[in-house]
């Protein structure tokens, strides 16, 4: 047996709750201190004043103008309160929330249809899925309908002949075919949705043109009109969900020529200790009681700590962000320099799992719109070598600007594009180039030439 004496650093329970409400959205704090005050009677949550109510609805209102003004942020933002208000739904079953079957019933009900095949329409209407498809088959539907297949046959034909169009498809080309007829098209797109999709989504525009005995010009031509198709025709009728409401946590406004940052801090703490309990537990003699209360006064006290830290450690994320980020502020995406999670950790001397923490579910509002934090984080454009002084979001933005100017007749092969991009001040290699056009969903040269 030996005996060792070793050095081991552990987390204290202070620290340990710091690390906890630290990697916290602002919506996840509030909702976490509102259920510690459930359990935890020292805690006492501050009321919202006036002033503060103010702030919130001139908040919402800045954030419903950038939604306005900056399609971007139209993911973050909450339902209008038009589709909210059931009286805007007047005249859709009394006012109910429209949805695929009910708008096709209502018009099976005005069709001049006998009863039996009214019945069989209306019940092909009830296996109808979301976006829009009848994929059960007809022989299942008839076992439980006790429908015959003829009569539902008739009745299928009746259904996409309906609105939205395409509705009671069975495949994604059926679905273009019922669109493209009903538009009256009797050209190649018509020919292209029947025979010819797997090859369009493939862009195989010579196999298409010469199974098809088409020139490029026309399987193209053809490729735009199916584009402007519908493929889901009962999404319109879907309620988008309701995200979560993001309250942007740092502010940075323009000033004399520089920005400023403001992060969103409170004239006092979200909570406060509740002073009866405080009370009791300095007169209490009962032993069970004073521990109980004073375990509970510890973690009230640890929280308040923790949150005071967790603003403290964004606010100085936040201001090295801005600082290295600066011309983004001024220039837009294009100017996103690379940075890493480690360089704000080094330079604020901490360790990069709390710079990761800090930034997670946090969000900065400026002119150009609301950002995650973490969109500032970007590692560099790797060129043939060495790495670019360019972030790989503005390579990839600086790309897809030079395939958008490009000779759509004559467009840029990879290599081509690696000669311009190292024009602009962005060497990459071939295989970086084509890595980054792929997961824009760009196709190679062959694919995006025109006619």
């Amino acid at each position: 047996m030996e005996l060792q004496q070793l050095q081991v650093q552990k987390l204290t329970q202070q620290q340990l709750q710091s690390v906890e409400l630290l990697q916290l959205s602002t919506v996840e704090l509030e909702a976490y201190i509102q259920e510690l005050a459930l359990e935890n009677p020292m805690v006492e949550p501050e009321e919202r004043t006036a002033a503060e109510l103010d702030r919130g609805e001139e908040l919402i209102s800045r954030l419903r103008w950038l939604e306005d003004n900056d399609r971007q942020n139209h993911f973050y933002q909450t339902m209008s309160e038009e589709e909210l208000d059931p009286l805007a739904r007047i005249g859709t079953e009394g006012g109910l929330e429209e949805t695929l079957q009910r708008f096709v019933l209502r018009q099976i009900d005005r069709l001049p249809l006998d009863r039996d095949m009214t019945r069989c329409v209306q019940s092909l209407a009830c296996f109808l899925e979301d976006d829009g498809y009848l994929r059960v088959g007809l022989e299942e539907i008839s076992k439980n309908t006790r429908i015959p297949v003829p009569m539902l046959e008739q009745g299928l034909e009746i259904l996409q002949s309906l609105d939205p169009p395409g509705v009671g498809a069975e495949t994604l080309s059926q679905c273009l075919v019922l669109q493209l007829e009903r538009q009256g098209e009797v050209g190649p797109a018509l020919s292209v949705a029947k025979d010819c999709l797997d090859l369009l989504a493939k862009r195989r525009y010579r196999a298409i043109g010469e199974k098809l005995g088409l020139t490029m010009t026309q399987v193209q031509q053809a490729e735009e009109r199916i584009q402007q198709l519908e493929p889901r025709p009962g999404m319109m009728f879907q309620r988008s969900e309701q995200v979560a409401y993001i309250q942007p946590d740092v502010f940075v406004e323009e000033s004399d020529g520089g920005y400023v940052i403001q992060v969103r801090q409170r004239e006092r703490p979200m909570f406060h200790i509740n002073s009866y309990y405080r009370e009791l537990l300095k007169q209490s003699s009962d032993r069970e009681v004073r521990e109980y209360l004073g375990a509970k006064l510890r973690q009230a006290e640890n929280v308040l700590w923790a949150v005071d830290q967790r603003e403290s450690t964004l606010q100085r994320c936040a201001q090295v962000i801005v600082q290295r980020q600066n011309e983004f502020f001024r220039r837009g995406p294009m100017a996103l320099v690379p940075l890493r999670l480690v360089d704000v950790a080094q330079e604020l001397g901490i360790h990069e799992s709390t710079v990761s923490r800090a930034v997670r579910e946090k969000y900065l509002q400026c002119q150009r719109g609301v950002y995650p934090l973490n969109y500032f984080f970007s590692r560099r454009a790797v060129g043939e070598e060495q790495a670019s002084s360019m972030g790989a979001t503005a390579a990839r933005m600086l790309l897809r600007r030079l395939i958008e100017e490009e000779d759509k007749a004559a467009p840029l092969s990879d290599q081509k594009l690696c000669e311009r991009m190292a024009q602009e001040g962005c060497p990459l290699s071939r295989r970086t180039v084509a890595k980054y056009r792929d997961e824009m969903n760009i196709p190679g040269a062959s694919g995006r030439r025109r006619y």
